[in-house]
């Protein structure tokens, strides 16, 4: 038997998540008193750790303030031998979770009245939540932040509680949840939080709505499979899913899922309005919008078992411990140790060998463009035969975006040279015109192409060294080096792809991927406008044919960004040539200065161009003017290239 936990005796392991664990306990009192709860506390070993005890005092604190019959409530807070534990409700029911599995499995759906009472019971408990205030009356700015399936628990009489607020976030508590914790279980969450941008409480309610969705198609709204795909679908809110099934859901119901579904969250209502909304279905279509029917469904799938309350496979919680690799990684890495074999040699054109080598040097080589689909190679003791016929070369050799094949480039529409400041007015062209196509940019062995699609940046291919994933991933802090060998030592079972090395290893979580390959075409997009010698080409109509992580930002953002990112000197020399020459904005620009959402200083500079000038008389009065000379150079560099400004 456990010992007790302070003035709480532990009947049973409830679940253990990655830092913290739950138990099942009761507190016996006088005269045969006795409360059964919940019992939160951090795992012995992280006990210690005072980031993950600054969170869980957060939770607590939070949790304390909520009072409300649809929220799963917190009764105490306290410290046994050095350890913080919390005392929670206990609901003897099931989740929503456990209840789309079970009605998957049978290939039902939910009920239109019992999923709209769900959805409903959660949207008034998140409207109380999102209106809470401080005790000066200024609102809490309270957000949830993981409203899904496994955080709605169902009681045995059908009534519907809202759990876990441990990585709910509040506008006046310190934000150690911006760290990278989980914020939201894959499949619920809104585009906001996907690409990482601030959140308020319509996020929640995209989520709820997701959840709703489900409910009554009985399938993820967002779709299943590889969790990069799922994160993309939901950051472009892909509602194939629902327009499949529109026809299962009345019109009513469709239009609120739709407007609770849009990716600009001030368009979406708020929790109050989407909750009334389910109410007010529920009323005009005369139905039953109370628990009983909901518990005649639970005890018809036999759902209700005493005790139970959250997740059984580990509740969800903020204090989760992405170091530990998952069984399937361990067994993986202690068959195939830390460091891929040298087992590969090459064979180049000209008749010499490199070799052996491991894997992932092997790949450095085909992405770097050394190595192509015909060049030999040989592996162990087996003959020498074309890159290509290896299976695990597969992906390397045959997609167009990792090859280095410039013969394409006899079909380019233009082309040009390289220089201080002479890329940025080609890639405008490019958005301007929405072409799709790649752009090459070449220096002798120096190469980088960037694919668009409607004027968009979509995939940027490179062969600098430091811009390959893994080696980005370590400088930009990521991950550790080690981590890195060792998914590279698992890339075959991988399919090739780092990412998902990294991800099923445990190192990233797969939202963490998302923004780090993101933050990386970036990069690697931004870094071809430092280029100042070489040659560029764009051949059309020609797709990358690999997995995309479009930048979330505009593209005329990104040529802002591409010119703030500039050093000084490339600003003087792409200036050089109109330096002494009269300029004038342009009046009816095709593309509007607003488009690139300019700092105050460069639209100033720019509105000053009214009156004709020559930009060294302008950085000349840039004092008068009320701005730096940096700001001078920056807008004109931009406004020249970008058509805001003419000579």
């Amino acid at each position: 038997m456990q010992a007790p936990i302070g003035p709480y005796v532990i009947e049973r392991r409830l679940a253990t998540g990655g830092m913290a664990e739950v138990y099942v306990a009761h507190r016996k009192g006088p005269h045969g008193f006795s409360k059964k709860v919940a019992l939160k506390r951090i795992l012995p070993q992280f006990a210690g750790d005072p980031d993950f005890v600054s969170m869980f005092i957060d939770e607590a604190k939070l949790a304390a303030t909520l009072q409300h019959p649809n929220v799963v409530q917190v009764f105490d807070f306290g410290e046994h031998g050095g350890e913080l534990f919390l005392a929670m409700e206990l609901v003897d029911g099931t989740n929503v979770n456990k209840l789309l599995r079970t009605m998957s499995s049978l290939r039902e759906t939910l009920a239109l009245d019992s999923a709209l009472f769900v959805a409903g019971q959660t949207g008034h408990a998140l409207a109380y939540a999102h209106r809470l205030a401080d005790t000066d009356g200024r609102p809490l700015g309270f957000v949830h932040r993981d409203v899904s399936p496994a955080n709605i628990l169902l009681t045995g009489t059908g009534h519907v509680k809202l759990a876990d607020f441990g990585i709910a976030k509040v506008a006046i508590r310190t934000p150690r949840t911006e760290d990278g914790h989980v914020r939201g279980k894959l499949g619920y969450m809104s585009p906001e939080q996907v690409m990482g941008r601030p959140v308020d409480g319509r996020s929640d309610v995209f989520t709820l709505a997701t959840v709703l969705a489900e409910l009554l198609i009985g399938e993820p709204l967002f779709g299943t499979g590889r969790e990069l795909d799922v994160l993309v679908r939901i950051r472009d809110v892909d509602l194939s899913v629902l327009e499949r099934h529109r026809r299962k859901i009345p019109k009513d119901v469709r239009l609120l899922l739709e407007a609770s579904l849009v990716r600009d969250p001030s368009a979406r209502p708020a929790a109050a309005e989407f909750a009334e909304s389910c109410d007010e279905i529920l009323r005009r279509r005369g139905m039953s919008h109370g628990p009983e029917r909901l518990a005649r469904v639970l005890g018809r799938l036999d759902l209700v078992e005493p005790g139970y309350g959250l997740e059984s496979e580990g509740p969800s919680t903020s204090l989760v411990d992405t170091s530990l690799l998952s069984p399937v990684a361990e067994h993986l890495v202690r068959e195939v140790g830390v460091r891929s074999p040298d087992i590969y040699t090459v064979r180049f054109a000209d008749g010499a060998e490199v070799g052996p080598m491991s894997f992932p040097k092997l790949v450095q080589l085909v992405t770097s463009g050394r190595v192509h689909g015909h060049t030999l190679v040989a592996k162990e003791s087996a003959p020498l035969v074309p890159a290509q016929d290896l299976p695990e070369l597969t992906r390397f050799v045959t997609s167009p975006a990792l090859q280095w094949k410039l013969e394409e480039l006899v079909h380019a529409d233009a082309s040009g040279s390289l220089a201080a400041g002479a890329l940025l007015p080609v890639v405008f062209r490019l958005v301007r015109d929405r072409r799709t196509g790649v752009l090459h940019l070449w220096d002798g062995e120096r190469r980088k192409k960037i694919y668009f699609v409607d004027g968009r940046p979509e995939f940027v291919g490179s062969t600098e060294r430091r811009e390959l994933l893994g080696e980005w991933l370590v400088e930009n802090g990521y991950c550790y080096r080690m981590e890195v060998d060792m998914a590279l030592a698992l890339l075959p079972r991988y399919g090739g792809r780092l990412g998902d090395a990294l991800v099923g290893l445990g190192v990233l979580r797969p939202m963490e991927l998302f923004k780090a390959i993101t933050s990386q075409v970036r990069d690697r997009f931004l870094e071809a406008f430092r280029w100042r010698r070489g040659r560029w080409a764009f051949v059309p109509d020609v797709r990358s044919h690999e997995e995309t992580f479009p930048v979330g930002e505009s593209a005329f953002a990104l040529l802002r960004d591409a010119v703030a990112t500039a050093h000084f000197s490339e600003l003087e020399a792409s200036l050089a040539s109109s330096w002494e020459r009269v300029i004038v904005r342009d009046p009816e620009p095709a593309i509007p200065d607003v488009s690139f959402d300019l700092p105050d200083a460069w639209r100033k500079v720019l509105r000053s161009l009214d009156q004709p000038t020559t930009p060294a008389a302008l950085a000349a009065s840039a004092k008068q003017l009320g701005v730096d000379v940096d700001d001078v150079h920056r807008a004109l560099t931009l406004g020249l290239a970008c058509g805001l400004a003419r000579c």
